[in-house]
């Protein structure tokens, strides 16, 4: 995402000539990238209920991003497109929060893991892997930490320009990882 032009983030930086970006979004065998942008929280929000009609039971979602990028808004679009009750809100001081279906679909599980310091080991507490077959579990900030729970899952970023700016642009990057996340792309056209 492009930072504010009188940001010191905004100087262009030359590569050496051949230089690439050895993994640019945690590339793996076998994923699909779908990069998107949205320019509000509205935007950010339909695009939850989007993809929440790609969601199914088992389904392991991990959302990545700075504070204030839209991990929580992007997850209250997906509560609304699954049909669960409650009102989705940021589980960072409660860990984890439930929200049963209300239409005979999947729960929704909303983990925010910001304030775990440890991998998988920390998380068991949560039950985590209990509740995964048959509900769509979202983790914030659980890169490094929830992996192992499931060989598919989907790696959600959200890049958004940072400093003193009010630039509600985002970029949404969507990696579908393992045999699951190949129709992806068209899931979402």
């Amino acid at each position: 995402m492009e930072a504010p032009h009188n940001s010191p983030a905004a100087e262009t930086v030359s590569e050496p000539a051949g230089a690439t970006d050895p993994d640019p979004v945690g590339a793996v065998p076998e994923a699909v990238t779908v990069t998107l942008t949205v320019t509000s929280s509205e935007q950010m929000q339909d695009l939850g209920r989007r993809l929440a009609r790609v969601l199914a039971p088992g389904d392991l979602v991990m959302l990545t991003g700075e504070l204030g990028a839209g991990k929580t808004t992007l997850t209250r679009g997906l509560g609304e497109g699954l049909g669960v009750r409650g009102a989705v809100t940021s589980p960072t001081f409660v860990i984890a929060r439930v929200h049963p279906s209300l239409v005979q679909g999947p729960a929704l599980v909303h983990v925010d893991a910001y304030r775990l310091g440890g991998g998988l080991d920390e998380m068991e507490d949560l039950d985590l892997d209990v509740s995964l077959p048959e509900s769509v579990v979202v983790v914030e900030w659980g890169d490094g930490k929830v992996e192992e729970l499931s060989e598919d899952r989907l790696r959600v970023l959200i890049d958004r320009a940072t400093g003193d700016t009010d630039d509600e642009r985002r970029e949404v990057t969507l990696v579908g990882i393992g045999a699951r996340w190949a129709g992806l792309r068209e899931a979402l056209a």
